[in-house]
Formats: structure tokens, sequence, C-alpha cells
């Protein structure tokens, strides 16, 4: 196994699974991890498939509130993000992908430093079919704010209560994410 693929695979273990959706994800991707170092992205829009994508989500947690962008390509409202770049550890795209998109320095200090959540997902919209692993991070903001989204990738975003219910058409595991999150932040809160 290559170091990259190596620091994928600590960062897999390292994420305890939410649900037992998420577990057989963590399972799939682990074994595909040990299949093969062919892991990132090297031909747009989908070779080889799968491949790492890193989400980066902008939370509100005072306002318990998250900033999705009408992503152009999928047609679904997304939290920001992006592949991970050949080598790239999905920590440095996610740093990455926050700049490029939300034009702001991230803070990852909602719930700490490190992905959160995994997900296994089929692709929809106009790159429709290929697989994306991705890994999800959270980032600090402000929903007093509207950021500027790059408008070659979305049209535009908004805020969102940070609920499971009431979401556009977005991501099939957002809703999961929400709750996971949601636990994550009642823990953070939690009298020590």
């Amino acid at each position: 196994m290559q170091p990259a693929t190596a620091a994928v695979a600590a960062l897999i273990a390292g994420i305890t699974p939410y649900d037992e959706l998420e577990q057989r994800h963590a399972a799939k991707v682990s074994a595909w991890l040990d299949s093969t170092d062919d892991i990132f992205r090297r031909t747009k829009p989908a070779t080889p498939s799968p491949h790492l994508v890193s989400y980066v989500v902008l939370t509100d947690p005072d306002a318990q509130a998250i900033y999705l962008g009408r992503h152009r390509k999928a047609g679904l409202h997304l939290p920001m993000g992006g592949h991970v770049d050949p080598g790239e550890h999905p920590s440095t795209t996610a740093h990455r992908e926050a700049v490029e998109e939300l034009a702001l320095t991230p803070t990852f200090d909602v719930v700490g430093p490190h992905s959160v959540f995994l997900t296994w997902t089929t692709t929809v919209g106009l790159t429709a079919g290929h697989i994306d692993v991705s890994l999800w991070y959270v980032i600090r903001g402000d929903h007093t704010r509207t950021y500027p989204l790059d408008p070659t990738e979305f049209d535009g975003g908004q805020w969102w209560p940070l609920t499971p219910s009431g979401l556009p058409p977005t991501d099939p595991h957002l809703p999961r994410f929400i709750g996971k999150l949601n636990t994550l932040l009642a823990q953070t809160r939690a009298p020590q």
C-alpha cells in the first residue's frame, strides 16, 4: 500500500460509524483501499471509479444551520468540496476547497479537524454513474453572512436548518450526516 493510500486507510479507521450504513461503507472503502492504490481521480469526470472526494460542510453551530450551494453539475444543493488530487491528503483538499469555493480560510473547530463522516455514493446529474468515496469535514461559518460561491461550480447558496428533514434535493447521505453532526455537537456541549 502506497503512503497516500495508507494515510487514507488510517483516516477511515479513525471514523466512528454513525449507523449500520456508514459501517458498511467503511468496510467497502477499506476493502477498496486494500485492493488498489488508484484512489485519486486522474481524468474528468470519473476515472478511476471509485475515487476520493472531500466535502467541507460550512456550519454555524450556534444558529444550528448549514450552508449548501446549488451545484450546477449535480443539480443538487450540496456542501462545498471536491476531488482529492493525486497524493493529496483529504484534509488538505477540504482546506483548499474552502478557500476556492467559499473564499475563506477555514476554521475546523466545530467538532475537530478530522473527517467525521464517510460515504460511498453513486453520482447523479451531468456526471452521473461513477462512485465518489466522500470524507466529510466540518468548518465554522456565520449564518448572518452570505458566502461568494465559485460561480463555475454553484448557482448561489443559502443557509438551512440543521435538521434532517425539510432539506432541498441533496446528497442522499446529508440527512444522516446531520444526525451524526447533531450527536457530535451535543457531545461537545455536554459538561465534562
